[in-house]
């Protein structure tokens, strides 16, 4: 594994940067209502990967904050992750020939395992699935619905299929600030093979910490959301601690 690679997260409503509660659409907080000057910004604090995520497409199926991801493409030149209504390979293929260096995919995830695997293969290192739980098991569209299916099995679906990493989201958590779910997504990343990106709850510098721990090693990156917008997370102290424990570590 290299180093952990902090991800800012852009969620996307109705064209706007927002941050939800739980995942719940109707406890959202404008954070910017330029998506795309956001991302701009967070590319020159020093963030080398962005994950933006179309919440609306989410819960609709297919792309909804199209015109807003585009533009997000055009300003900045770090790698960018969507996910949100991928839900289908011509999906799939569009938003890489546009410019979005790897989907993930959700919901089609858990309906429909075989489009992962057929994605996979034919775009390598260029897809990855969105695993949001809640309770441990799995949810869909858009988190409004929890299914029978344990995360740990979901995952273990793809164990060869090639997906390059799995987003784990602990819904519970997600815009609470009570800290990342790290002992559940390092349990998850101990158990398979595909890098694992911790997601949900990530509040202060003391997650960050725990991110460098000997512990998180098989921890591929973490995704910041609220706590980047409203000021409790220094991103550069962030980066930068996140740096040092990376070339600590180089032999």
């Amino acid at each position: 594994m290299g180093p952990v690679i902090l991800f800012p997260a852009i969620d996307l409503k109705d064209g706007l940067a927002v941050r939800l509660e739980q995942g719940d659409m109707a406890r959202a907080t404008i954070f910017n209502r330029d998506p795309a000057e956001q991302a701009r910004q967070f590319e020159e604090i020093g963030f080398q990967y962005l994950h933006i995520v179309d919440l609306d497409g989410a819960f609709a199926g297919k792309p909804v904050n199209a015109a807003a991801v585009e533009r997000i493409l055009e300003l900045v030149s770090v790698p960018v992750q969507l996910g949100g209504g991928i839900r289908d390979i011509a999906t799939i293929e569009g938003w890489l020939e546009k410019g979005v260096t790897r989907v993930i995919i959700g919901t089609a995830a858990v309906r429909d395992p075989e489009l992962v695997k057929t994605a996979a293969k034919r775009f390598p290192g260029r897809v990855a699935v969105g695993l949001d739980a809640r309770g441990g098991r799995v949810a869909v569209q858009g988190w409004a619905e929890v299914s029978d299916l344990p995360a740990l099995d979901l995952a273990k679906r793809f164990e060869d299929a090639g997906v390059a990493a799995v987003v784990y989201t602990e819904i519970s958590r997600d815009g609470m600030l009570t800290g990342l779910d790290l002992d559940g997504t390092i349990a998850l990343a101990e158990a398979i093979s595909i890098p694992v990106i911790a997601s949900g709850g990530l509040a202060s510098m003391a997650d960050i910490e725990k991110l460098t721990e000997p512990r998180a090693k098989k921890l591929a990156g973490a995704i910041a959301g609220r706590a980047l917008y409203d000021g409790r997370l220094d991103a550069k102290k962030a980066l930068a601690m996140l740096d040092t424990a990376a070339a600590g570590a180089v032999p």
